[in-house]
């Protein structure tokens, strides 16, 4: 697994999610439950996480609907 996208908001994790899974990408959110943590504040981002192989189509996918990674991803 290879990290997409790393948000401290939820619905951009959802809507993420939304497009990979029209396109067929499977795809996995790591640090869901850390706002038991950190008490709801929401300030610990979320990780969404694809295969590997799927990495750069997902890649693609996120960035032509205009969703920022949120990190320095690099190829």
């Amino acid at each position: 697994m290879r990290l997409l996208l790393q948000t401290t908001d939820p619905t951009v994790i959802a809507f993420a999610q939304a497009l990979l899974e029209g396109e067929g990408i499977d795809s996995f959110v790591l640090d869901v439950h850390m706002s038991v943590f950190e008490g709801s504040l929401g300030i610990l981002p979320r990780r969404l996480m694809v295969p590997e192989a799927d990495w750069a189509e997902a890649r693609s996918v996120i960035r032509d609907n205009g969703i920022d990674e949120g990190y320095d991803a690099k190829p």
